[in-house]
């Protein structure tokens, strides 16, 4: 029995989250009896054994940015503690690089124990701008404290696998590529149904009449260049945009600069975490825009590949990994998105479907949960017998 312990994300069972949904899934569906998974929660553990996996909560107290990298270390400690106590194969994961200036030391407790320590560097955190300067010239100094000690580098996007190696050369970093996964489409209760129903009189918009944006409403998801070109397209259909704006200063300076609040077709939504209703809101879009810039393997838009047809996407080497040739791309220059979208207009329905098959078979081929779980099932395997 190997015994992997995860660290990182604030736990299971999953209620909103990139790291959480994917340990909720790695766990859920799991195939290998050789495989013992014990995962670190944030405050108490929910379910002390969810999908079969062992949870222990990790308690911190709230001291603002800190919180996170204080959790972690907490978390690798008592994985440490576990470990000394049954002393049977073990491998610690890390999601997400935050651990800098305590890792070493950490991985000397590990490899004390024989545990391999393996980290998933996630996107490029140190290039969002929701952080202070001070914080981003930390994540990457973080980000190299750890790929430097690390036994292997995970990475969810091959753009960040060439990334680590080529940035981290120095160092020689053993790396690995594995995707982040999405679920193709799957019957939905008749509840949700009533549910997406009630949404649409709700937004006052009708199935395959609006387009979709799912986002953290942070500006390197460029909100202020889908929004000013969005009101200079002359799309009939509506813009949903599920988001968590509300009392965020980005709102009130998107507002001031593109005048979004004059144009009628543009519907702030809020946020969905109803994983059915979200689901069907992604399924009756007409497309799905995609602004994301920052870094990874996005989970919103292999959500929406899954379900929608006309997926449209910033054009950057991340999105184009993904996307490949079934979605359509937009770049910052002016006019750009707005041109794509008046020619959408003209798109018969088969074309439509055309795109939305070919997006379905590629996520089915190369980002179906069931692949991804084997490759991590198989990579412990291999890890313990190296």
């Amino acid at each position: 029995m190997t015994h992997v312990y995860i660290i990182g994300s604030k736990g299971i069972p999953a209620k909103y989250g990139g790291f959480e949904t994917f340990v909720e899934e790695l766990t859920a569906r799991k195939t290998s009896d050789k495989v013992l998974y014990h995962v670190a929660c944030l405050q108490e553990a929910e379910e002390p054994l969810h999908n079969g996996a062992q949870c222990y909560g990790v308690k911190v107290p709230n001291v603002g940015s800190a919180k996170a990298i204080l959790y972690d270390r907490r978390a690798f400690l008592i994985a440490l503690k576990e470990i000394r106590s049954h002393r049977e194969p073990s491998i610690i994961y890390i999601l997400a690089c935050r651990l800098g200036p305590f890792f070493a030391g950490l991985v000397r407790k590990a490899r004390k124990l024989n545990v391999p320590v393996y980290v998933n560097p996630d996107g490029h955190e140190w290039l969002r701008s929701k952080w202070s300067p001070m914080v981003r010239r930390y994540w990457k100094y973080s980000e190299g404290r750890m790929t430097k000690r690390a036994d292997l580098m995970i990475c969810d996007a091959e753009e960040m696998e060439r990334y680590i190696k080529e940035e981290y050369r120095r160092f020689s970093p053993k790396t690995t590529y594995i995707s982040y996964g999405a679920s193709a489409s799957e019957a939905v209760s008749k509840e949700a149904k009533e549910r997406y129903a009630a949404w649409l009189k709700a937004q006052g918009v009708e199935e395959k009449g609006y387009y979709l944006i799912v986002a953290r409403f942070v500006p390197e998801n460029n909100f202020m260049l889908m929004l000013s070109e969005f009101t200079e397209a002359v799309t009939d259909k509506a813009l949903c945009i599920l988001t968590d704006h509300e009392g965020k200063p980005l709102y009130r300076e998107l507002m001031e600069e593109t005048q979004f609040d004059a144009d009628e077709r543009i519907h702030f939504c809020g946020t969905v975490y109803d994983r059915e209703l979200l689901a069907l809101i992604r399924r009756g879009a007409f497309g799905y825009i995609h602004g994301h810039q920052v870094g990874g393997t996005n989970p919103s838009l292999l959500e929406a590949m899954a379900e929608t047809d006309v997926n449209i996407l910033f054009d950057v080497a991340f999105n184009r990994e993904v996307g490949g040739e079934t979605c359509l791309y937009f770049s910052a220059e002016p006019g750009d998105l707005a041109v794509v979208l008046n020619g959408l207009d003209q798109m018969s329905a088969e074309e439509q479907k055309a795109l939305g098959d070919r997006a379905k078979e590629r996520i089915q081929k190369r980002y179906a949960w069931e692949l991804i779980v084997a490759k991590y099932e198989a990579l412990w395997e291999k890890g313990m017998s190296s």
